[in-house]
């Protein structure tokens, strides 16, 4: 018998008396062989995907046991989570194997780690979008998956894959509105897919303008010279600001859209000196109202560029104050 096997049959024989369930044994005994003999890792790994295959063959008892130990196996790196690819299987999914076998395995996890080692470890092998394929393709909704595992006492699991699901309709949001405006389609089709999007997701209006103001900054090659570039702004979003004031109808979503600019502004440092210009024009298009551009400049600024910008709107800012007070001073002798 080869060395590395003798060495393996002494440490099975050493632990011998804990081989039992439950218990921490089984993990630390699998992990100590691999960490021994590196390449018994592969081979490992492939048969615990085979396990996972099979489950059917397997009682409830046996299943729950096996899920435990794999999210032990999972939280000390014994295996990677590219193993639960085995969980996808088509009859397993379809009996309900694979979702009741996973409420074991991630509570298991968890136990272990935490909710960010476990995302952490899915996102490392592109498996962190698919936990909803653990159910039959009528079942693979963000409202089912959230019950199922919230029932099963996996609340942090059921919030994590729902802010994923909204991270992923906000990049496709975004791409599509970038396709929508290259083709130049009419403003009243985007704005209605966008608030179909924003029902259909509960995207809120505050981070729609934000996705709105990022897709129309990107679909035009600005000029390099700091003196024709606020030019080609004020023309490019003179056009686009009926799409923006769709989405600016908060108070909330107004000052987001100010610090996008602020940002955008002071990130692109062409653009330095079009900050106020920016604001301007979106006031008179009344995409910006007054009151949202005074508490910006009061403060909810962020601290990009903050010097420079509040001294362009200085001017401005005075203006509508002057503005609101003699609005005021009118309704009251009106009254």
């Amino acid at each position: 018998m080869p060395l590395e096997q003798n060495l393996i049959t002494a440490d099975m024989q050493k632990h011998s008396l804990t081989f039992w369930w439950p218990g921490e044994c089984w993990p630390q005994v699998f992990n100590k062989l691999i960490r021994r003999y590196k390449y018994l890792e592969k081979g490992f790994e492939d048969e615990v995907k085979k396990l996972l295959l099979f489950l059917k063959g397997f009682s409830e008892s046996e299943r729950n046991k096996l899920a435990m130990l794999t999210g032990v196996l999972l939280a000390n790196g014994t295996v990677n989570a590219s193993i639960l690819n085995s969980l996808y299987n088509e009859n397993l999914v379809k009996e309900g194997v694979s979702a009741a076998f996973a409420v074991k395995l991630f509570k298991s996890w968890i136990n272990e780690k935490d909710i960010n080692a476990v995302a952490a470890s899915l996102r490392k092998v592109s498996m962190d979008n698919r936990l909803m394929e653990l159910f039959p393709a009528n079942k693979q909704s963000v409202e089912h998956f959230t019950k199922y595992f919230t029932e099963a006492g996996l609340k942090e699991l059921s919030e994590y894959v729902r802010n994923q699901q909204t991270i992923g309709a906000r990049k496709e949001l975004q791409k599509e509105l970038q396709e929508q405006m290259s083709r130049g389609d009419p403003f009243k089709d985007i704005i209605l897919y966008v608030k179909e999007e924003m029902k259909k997701n509960n995207i809120p209006e505050p981070v729609v303008i934000g996705i709105v103001w990022s897709s129309v900054m990107s679909t035009v090659g600005w000029n390099k010279k700091e003196e024709l570039v606020a030019e080609q702004a004020i023309k490019h979003l003179k056009q686009y600001s009926p799409l923006l004031a769709a989405f600016t109808t908060q108070g909330q979503s107004e000052l987001t859209l100010l610090l996008k600019i602020q940002e955008y502004c002071y990130d692109n440092i062409h653009f330095m000196k079009a900050f106020q210009k920016i604001v301007v024009l979106f006031y008179k298009a009344e995409v910006l109202s007054e009151e949202p551009i005074l508490k910006w400049y009061k403060d909810a600024h962020v601290a990009k560029g903050k010097s420079v910008f509040l001294e362009q709107m200085k001017k401005f800012v005075e203006w509508l104050k002057n503005a609101e007070e003699e609005s005021e001073s009118e309704a009251e002798e009106g009254d």
